[in-house]
């Protein structure tokens, strides 16, 4: 079972090659899933934009409001009885119609 250095060698050179290229493999999926992270982190930013410019565009009194006093308000809209009402029923009506592609956004 003793090998001589040049097969040694070989088998060295060998597996430093396949380490390289698991590697290489590896930096490839680490890339993949750094792409697929930042694209759902970009359509969650593009809600919460598009979403802040509607309520500021059916309430633009909301505008000069610092971001702590603009939290407590939601959070007392939020906290109404007829709000939550309304919530979950536009809730159970969105899960009951069937998405169509162009409604993603």
């Amino acid at each position: 079972m003793n090998k001589s250095l040049e097969e040694l060698q070989k088998e060295y050179e060998e597996n430093t090659a396949k380490l390289e290229q698991e590697r290489r493999k590896l930096r490839r999926l680490e890339n993949r899933k750094a792409y697929l992270e930042s694209g759902s982190r970009k359509q969650r930013s593009h809600r919460l934009i598009t979403r802040g410019a509607a309520i500021e565009s059916v309430m633009p009194e909301v505008k000069i409001l610092t971001e702590q006093e603009f939290y407590s308000l939601m959070e007392r809209i939020s906290e109404w009885q007829p709000v939550q009402n309304m919530v979950r029923l536009t809730v159970e009506k969105h899960n009951q119609t069937p998405v169509s592609p162009k409604d993603g956004d």
